[in-house]
């Protein structure tokens, strides 16, 4: 029982990680990534789809996104969704692919930047210790049962800490990566 609360904590922890991962990837550092537009939504038919199913994603420069439409009637949508979203680039459209130029960026951008991959950190880290408190109330839960002794609900939660203390320093880390390759000119 005390097993199967620690491992649901382990993975749903290693979930929080790679889901800050993912999101960091979508921030732009200068350099052109596929990340930056695969998590953007187009209103296909009505229907939101991601743009991975819609088109093929390429980087032929270092500085340059290239999307092909598997069909070039869906160029006006993605052009649309990528104008209306929060990346600050301008789609530029030839009838059968979009290039997006991705500037480099100045100083005060890296800056807010930082701020915004902080934020993500910190809401990874919240999520982690939110982990931490249902699993310690599962502990106490069973202990209040009385299917476990006391003195395993006290080992169990400081396991359940020291679980937690990795990973905010995993979370810490990955947030220290990106700020670096933020701020790297």
């Amino acid at each position: 029982m005390i097993k199967d609360v620690m491992a649901n904590a382990h993975e749903r922890m290693e979930k929080t990680i790679e889901s800050l991962r993912h999101d960091l990837m979508a921030i732009r550092t200068g350099r052109a990534s596929p990340a930056l537009v695969e998590h953007l939504t187009i209103e296909y038919y009505g229907v939101p789809t991601p743009l991975l199913q819609l088109a093929t994603i390429g980087v032929p420069e270092a500085q340059q996104i290239v999307i092909r439409p598997y069909n070039r009637g869906d160029i006006g949508a993605i052009e649309k969704a990528i104008a209306k979203s929060d990346l600050g680039l301008t789609p530029n459209n030839d009838g059968q692919q979009i290039r997006l130029n991705i500037p480099a960026l100045n100083e005060e951008r890296r800056r807010d930047l930082t701020k915004v991959v902080a934020k993500r950190g910190e809401e990874a880290r919240v999520a982690v210790r939110n982990i931490r408190r249902d699993a310690i109330q599962d502990i106490r839960d069973l202990e209040k049962e009385h299917l476990i002794s006391e003195d395993e609900m006290k080992r169990s939660q400081e396991k359940i800490q020291e679980q937690t203390d990795q990973h905010i320093k995993s979370v810490d880390h990955t947030v220290k990566e990106k700020d670096d390759e933020i701020m790297t000119v």
